[in-house]
């Protein structure tokens, strides 16, 4: 069975690697969808996003709350490279909600915060 080798880090650190079955990142054109075989591709993430990684072990899915960054995809090898980078698993979610209610509070033009306090409970697997 052919696999995707996956490569998830940040600045400050590798976030998760491994073989994958497949990915899902939200790019700013849209949602990708990564199987083995995919012709190659780069993308840039949409900042306050949500990455899936269905590992090939079967597994949980590896979901975290991403950052801007890029997304590239050559011979089978996925590399997500993010500003931010949160496994669900380790998000605070009281944290998180407290980040949406100042975001929502805010009367601000830029929606990056409320995307990513977003993006993190979604991460977290709760729906915000």
């Amino acid at each position: 069975m052919a696999t995707l080798k996956v490569g998830l880090v940040s600045p400050e650190r590798e976030i998760w690697s491994g073989e994958a079955k497949m990915v899902v990142a939200q790019t700013i054109e849209g949602s990708l969808g990564i199987l083995p075989g995919h012709a190659p591709v780069l993308g840039v993430l949409l900042d306050g996003s949500v990455v899936k990684i269905e590992p090939v072990d079967g597994g949980e899915p590896i979901i975290a709350a991403v950052g801007s960054g890029f997304f590239s995809v050559a011979a089978d090898e996925v590399s997500v490279l993010a500003e931010l980078a949160e496994l669900g698993d380790e998000i605070d979610v009281d944290d998180a909600r407290q980040a949406l209610d100042a975001a929502l509070g805010a009367e601000a033009e830029d929606a990056t915060p409320e995307r990513r306090a977003r993006a993190r409970l979604r991460a977290a697997g709760i729906e915000a």
